[in-house]
C-alpha cells in the first residue's frame, strides 16, 4: 500500500506537490544550505545531522507512513516546468472524529520566495484538505514579526485567532505565535479555498 500511496500528486497551477522521494535529497539539502540564514530566523534549531543523507531518508519513510495512516501531508514543491524543488509544505498533526482539522507548516527556498509559490501551495493544499481528506478546520501559527508568512496566510482566506505564549522553540529560544485557521464554512467571512 505503501508504493501505491506514494504517488499523491497535487497539481497547481505552476507546481507538483508530492511526497519526498529518497532522489530528492540532493536538491532538498542544497536548497536548506542556502537558505539556512533566511530560514533560521523562522524555524526551531537543526539537529546536528539535519542535512545528512540519513535524516533525510528517515523524512521519506516518515513521510509516506503518515500519509498512509492520515496523520500528515508532508510534500515538496516542485516547479512543473523545469522540476527544480522551491520548498516544501506539510498538512500535519491531522485529528479525526469530532475534529477534523489539521496543522499547516512550509518553507520556501530564499531564492523562490515572494513569488506567489507558497501562497498557490496552501491554497491547493487547504483545498485537497477540504474536498478530500474532508477536514473542517486547518491552523497555522507564525512568530508575530513574520510579516510574509501572516501575508500569505491572510491572502489564502485564514483568519488571526489569537496568540499561543511560548508556542514553540524557535531559534533556540521560546516564542509567542500568533495563530490562524481556515475553516471549511467559514462564517468569519469568505475564503478562496474550498
Amino acid at each position: 500500500m505503501i508504493g501505491l500511496r506514494a504517488k499523491l500528486r497535487i497539481e497547481t497551477e505552476r507546481m507538483t506537490l508530492r511526497l519526498p522521494q529518497h532522489s530528492d535529497y540532493r536538491a532538498w539539502s542544497d536548497l536548506r544550505a542556502e537558505s539556512a540564514a533566511f530560514l533560521a530566523p523562522w524555524e526551531p534549531v537543526w539537529a546536528h545531522d539535519h542535512l545528512s543523507r540519513k535524516a533525510f531518508t528517515n523524512r521519506v519513510y516518515w513521510a509516506r507512513r503518515a500519509e498512509t495512516q492520515g496523520t500528515a501531508l508532508p510534500v515538496l514543491m516542485i516547479r512543473r516546468d523545469d522540476q527544480v524543488l522551491l520548498g516544501a509544505i506539510t498538512l500535519d498533526n491531522i485529528r479525526r472524529g469530532p475534529v477534523q482539522a489539521g496543522t499547516l507548516g512550509y518553507w520556501v527556498g530564499e531564492r523562490y520566495a515572494r513569488r506567489g509559490y507558497m501562497r498557490e501551495a496552501i491554497r491547493a493544499i487547504v483545498h485537497h484538505a477540504f474536498t478530500t481528506l474532508d477536514l473542517s478546520r486547518i491552523e497555522a501559527a507564525c512568530l508575530p514579526e513574520n510579516a510574509a508568512s501572516r501575508g500569505v496566510l491572510e491572502k489564502c482566506g485564514f483568519k488571526y485567532e489569537g496568540v499561543a505564549q511560548s508556542y514553540l522553540q524557535i531559534a533556540g529560544r521560546w516564542r509567542n505565535h500568533v495563530l490562524y485557521a481556515n475553516l471549511r464554512s467559514d462564517r468569519r467571512g469568505r475564503t478562496d479555498a474550498g
